[in-house]
């Protein structure tokens, strides 16, 4: 019997940064990486990966570095911003295509929020 893998080669997780499913022995990497302690954070640099071919493009561009620089940063902004605004999205599309539940969420943040609302629901009873 095979022993689960505990992190994905480089190979596999620049094919999941562009959105590759990765082997069942994953899962649990997969789990952590999308709903553990720095799940946004590596969701950002993850969501930066497809984009960096376009970054390197745009060094080549004729001008001073300085408007190139400029040009790479712009670029960086609008990847963040966007990468962002659809992480919702993009988390449960990868939980589901690993086959585990679409709305699954960091088991620290649903205590904390079952927590909280045990607070209000003794605070202010019905």
């Amino acid at each position: 019997m095979t022993r689960a893998r505990r992190r994905p080669n480089p190979v596999e997780w620049i094919g999941y940064a562009f959105g590759r499913r990765l082997p069942d022995s994953l899962h649990d990497w997969v789990r952590e990486d999308l709903t553990g302690k720095y799940a946004v954070a590596r969701h950002l640099v993850r969501g930066l990966v497809p984009f960096t071919p376009l970054f390197a493009v745009f060094m080549f561009f004729p001008g001073a570095l300085w408007l190139r620089g400029s040009m790479v940063l712009l670029a960086v902004l609008l990847a963040l911003f966007y990468t962002a605004a659809f992480m919702p999205m993009n988390r449960a599309h990868r939980l589901a295509k690993h086959g585990l539940p679409a709305d699954l969420e960091n088991p620290e943040r649903a205590r904390k929020r079952e927590e909280e609302r045990a607070r209000y629901a003794a605070q202010y009873p019905h």
